[in-house]
């Protein structure tokens, strides 16, 4: 059995202090403009009060760090009959007791003065490393959900970053050439974090195949949507077209029709159909379909892993036994590389960031959207439950899809390549679009 976490890796004071409170301000940012009136949202399947979701993620580091760590009197009273995720249900968490803005943020203020009051004086041991890394990841998660929790609302854009109108380059055709052979899906126990799901690196035979450079643009999406897409039964599959039919879908999400052309709408605003950008917000019901009419495919957790992070062989009929971090390299994400960390307020062209391409010329393989796989979220062989987050993975196995890569909302921290997302393939409100390849004649 391996260990929860690798007992030789710790971070310094300076750096766990430093992403703590990276982590709360980035939060705190993604709603300190809403007014009082925004705070109170109407009760939506895909959206939480503002006042839950930020007593959530405090209450997080109260319950797997602080308690686990040694605490035992509360911050706040009964946090746990308001903020526990898997006792309460969705629903409900309008009807709650929840304390007043001013009151939550207080809270808020309480939890990461203890936080990092209970770092000084000390070199944190491996347990603490870990658990504190658990703590910023999951405020991460939350913080991109705060992001399309206001697309979802249209809200105004949050006051981050700038549009990437500056860096449009066009679109990005074409195939690139994937050897195949034995490639180890997951994580190894070296790395300095993992999730559940990501245990461990297993042998997976993966044949070769043909994948396409970038993401599916708007452009090429529209050209399925005007072909009649939705209309024509014979391109989705039987839940597929239960979705469309239910739902009575024309186009993706926040699509509007403009006379002949297409516009978008972003936050609060409607901005024209950006071609050669990374199509956003469909199901993986709608990627399935595209593929289907464009006589393509959708990769498979294994594919998309190995184009990610795979090197080939010096005569490119294999692969090495190296496995990269993140698609570039072992580097971590730098602005250059990939749209990450809302450094921009939505997508750049596909072919954008050529210096974060992978060893097989695969761009945009972290930052800009998600990517839906064709993959069933499973657990790897040999999977255990993790103490102390039992809730992360188990319960959805089974009827969520795989997406990997990361979106331009997500924290870079997020987007090494083992790194496993995961939502039910109706859900189109996150940043998820899809990458295609070829089917094998």
């Amino acid at each position: 059995m391996q260990p929860l976490y690798d007992k030789h890796f710790t971070l310094s004071t300076a750096a766990l202090v430093h992403m703590v409170q990276d982590a709360r301000e980035r939060t705190l940012e993604l709603v300190a403009d809403l007014e009082e009136a925004q705070f109170e949202v109407p009760l939506l399947a895909l959206v939480n009060p503002f006042r839950w979701e930020l007593g959530h993620v405090t209450f997080f580091y109260e319950a797997f760090l602080l308690q686990l760590l040694g605490q035992t009197k509360p911050l706040l009273v009964g946090a746990e009959d308001l903020y526990d995720s898997f006792k309460i249900d969705h629903d409900d968490r309008w009807s709650l007791p929840l304390p007043s803005r001013q009151q939550t943020f207080e809270y808020m203020q309480r939890v990461l003065d203890a936080v990092v009051e209970r770092l000084q004086g000390h070199k944190p041991s491996a347990q603490e490393t870990y658990l504190y890394l658990l703590s910023v990841l999951h405020e991460d998660m939350h913080g991109e959900a705060l992001t399309y929790m206001r697309q979802t609302l249209s809200y105004p854009a949050p006051k981050l970053g700038s549009p990437p109108a500056t860096l449009g380059s066009g679109p990005l055709p074409g195939d690139v050439d994937i050897p195949g052979g034995t490639f180890y899906l997951g994580a190894t126990p070296d790395q300095p974090f993992v999730f559940d799901n990501e245990k461990w690196a297993h042998p997976v035979e993966v044949a070769p195949f043909r994948m396409a450079r970038a993401p599916v643009t708007n452009a090429e999406f529209a050209a399925f949507v005007e072909e009649g897409g939705y209309q024509r039964r014979e391109w989705w599959s039987y839940q597929g077209w239960v979705w469309r039919t239910k739902t009575q879908a024309q186009h993706p999400l926040y699509w509007q029709r403009d006379g002949q052309g297409w516009l978008r709408q972003h936050f609060d605003t409607l901005v024209p159909l950006e071609p050669h950008a990374p199509v956003a917000h469909v199901t993986w019901y709608e990627a399935e379909a595209y593929c289907h009419w464009a006589g393509r495919r959708l990769p498979t957790e294994a594919e998309w892993e190995m184009a990610a992070s795979a090197e080939p062989t010096p005569d490119g009929k294999g692969i090495t036994g190296h496995k990269r971090r993140y698609p570039w390299g072992d580097e971590p994400p730098t602005p250059e590389r990939a749209n990450l960390d809302t450094c921009f307020l939505g997508c750049a062209d596909v072919a954008a960031f050529p210096a974060g391409d992978s060893a097989f010329g695969c761009r945009q393989m972290a930052g800009n959207v998600w990517e839906w796989t064709e993959s069933a979220f499973y657990p790897f062989p040999g999977y255990l439950v993790d103490y102390p987050y039992r809730e992360y993975s188990a319960p959805w196995f089974g009827y969520r899809k795989v997406l990997k890569g990361g979106a331009w909302a997500t924290r870079s921290r997020l987007v090494y390549n083992t790194y496993r997302n995961f939502f039910p393939p109706a859900r189109n409100d996150v940043y998820a679009g899809f990458r295609t390849c070829a089917r094998e004649e």
